[in-house]
């Protein structure tokens, strides 16, 4: 039973996921909101997450598969909350602490190495701090945050009832008839 569970999880994850991929799709499409730099790795982020939830979904892995694909997950999950964190960070920024002028990621990405690349998009432009559109009164990197959040919480869930006393699987055993 414990594996169905954890099967349905995965699902669960994949579906939100997409959901949330599919918001931010239709921000850039529908209304016309451009992405900056840190809005573009919160969403190859979030492609990643859902695709190894839809991986491990159809893999229907055993226990350690399961731990495994959890905890890509979640890696995933709090990389993406870290960055929308930069985000919301930078957005409380004044405009001389930020870079103001950046190329876009595919210049970043042919002319410099992995570590400036990283600390390169991780410090934000100017356009990662504008405050284009709110829901409720919170904008879209903090809403980011909020749904990184809860998909982290989704993968930390399988590894917490994996772990819990009294809910460890019993090995598999033959049945006494034979064939």
């Amino acid at each position: 039973m414990l594996l169905a569970c954890s099967r349905f999880i995965f699902l669960v994850a994949f579906f939100a996921s997409a959901l949330v991929l599919g918001a931010s799709l239709y921000l850039e499409y529908g209304p016309g909101l451009t992405p900056c730099l840190l809005c573009l790795v919160q969403r190859y982020l979030l492609q990643a997450f859902c695709f190894v939830n839809l991986i491990a979904f159809v893999h229907a892995p055993r226990f350690i598969g399961v731990l495994g694909y959890s905890f890509l997950a979640m890696l995933l999950a709090l990389a993406g909350l870290a960055s929308a964190t930069q985000q919301v960070l930078s957005q409380r920024l004044s405009a001389e602490q930020l870079m103001i002028c950046q190329p876009d990621l595919a210049h970043l990405w042919n002319n410099l190495s992995l570590s400036e690349l990283f600390t390169s998009i991780y410090r934000g432009t100017e356009a990662c701090a504008q405050i284009q559109w709110t829901l409720f009164n919170l904008s879209i990197p903090e809403l980011s945050m909020l749904a990184f959040a809860g998909l982290a919480a989704l993968s930390l869930f399988q590894w917490v009832r994996y772990f819990l006393p009294g809910k460890k699987p019993r090995p598999a055993t033959r049945s006494s008839t034979s064939y």
